[in-house]
């Protein structure tokens, strides 16, 4: 398996290799925004040369529901098919990128690898592929796709975590609960898209915007595993969350990253545990 972050140059690999016939490598634009623009419009308005859009809503989310939240897991059949019709086989090896430190992207990634395929978020995604590349343009438009088969498959139970499994280790430390979102929403200082503020009573704040450095590009491998380690991901299993199932992935990739044991998904996170006004939530840090 592929490291789950990749640089423009380790990119520049691959893709020379695949020109070679040595590889199948496709490169996925993921842009995805909380406050309503549209992804497939800045696809279309530029993207890396060759890159497909793939949109979150449509392919790698459920419907929404209070029940399940605004991002639950697709059915297999649906997500499959997304797949195929993206161009990703099920040999392909994937790169995706956005342009927020990889913390969208990296949603696409962890289901991909969680089904065993090759993939990973392109490291500082659009900027870093554009300042490793001075004077290449990037391309607009639509992108020709020529389907692929891509074979369907259960989300695994072991990468999963249910509400009432993510509530439970919370309460009692059995196993470490990282909550992705940014600090003012872990607090309940502040909530622009969920029924109520604050996070899971025993959950810490592990903000995936904290895991990038002001260029979007990760912080270094020491850095990360010192805040993981300092949490207690060394001594129990983790469950990540976030508000709808997106960013928590990037925890979980920074996980695996810096060498520790993988974690497991909550998919519904803070959407469908605060839909719930019978669940408790704690707003101190």
């Amino acid at each position: 398996m592929i490291a789950p972050f990749l640089t423009p140059a380790e990119l520049d690999e691959l893709l020379a290799a695949d020109r070679r016939g040595d590889g199948d490598v496709v490169i996925v634009d993921s842009r995805w925004y909380l406050d309503g623009r549209s992804g497939s419009e800045a696809h279309a308005h530029g993207h890396l040369p060759g890159a497909v859009f793939v949109d979150l809503d449509v392919w790698l989310a459920g419907a929404p529901s209070p029940g399940a939240g605004r991002h639950p897991l697709p059915e297999p059949h649906l997500f499959a098919r997304g797949m195929a019709e993206s161009g990703i086989g099920d040999g392909s090896t994937v790169v995706v990128y956005d342009d927020a430190g990889g913390v969208i992207a990296a949603r696409l990634v962890w289901m991909l690898r969680t089904l065993g395929h090759e993939a990973a978020v392109l490291d500082g995604g659009l900027d870093a592929w554009q300042r490793a590349h001075p004077g290449q343009t990037l391309e607009s438009g639509a992108v020709d796709v020529r389907p692929a088969s891509f074979t369907e498959r259960p989300w695994p139970d072991a990468a999963l975590a249910s509400i009432d499994e993510t509530q439970q280790a919370a309460a009692d430390g059995s196993a470490l609960v990282l909550d992705a979102r940014t600090l003012d929403r872990y607090r309940g200082e502040t909530e622009p898209v969920d029924a109520r503020a604050g996070h899971i009573p025993g959950a810490e704040s592990f903000s995936c915007r904290d895991n990038v450095a002001a260029d979007g590009t990760l912080l270094d491998t020491a850095t990360l595993r010192d805040r993981l380690t300092g949490l207690g991901a060394a001594e129990r299993p983790v469950i990540s969350y976030c508000g709808s199932g997106v960013t928590a992935c990037h925890t979980l990739l920074v996980l695996e990253h810096a060498g520790f044991e993988p974690g497991r998904l909550y998919p519904g996170s803070w959407s469908q545990y605060a839909a719930d006004p019978a669940r408790p939530l704690a707003t101190a840090e």
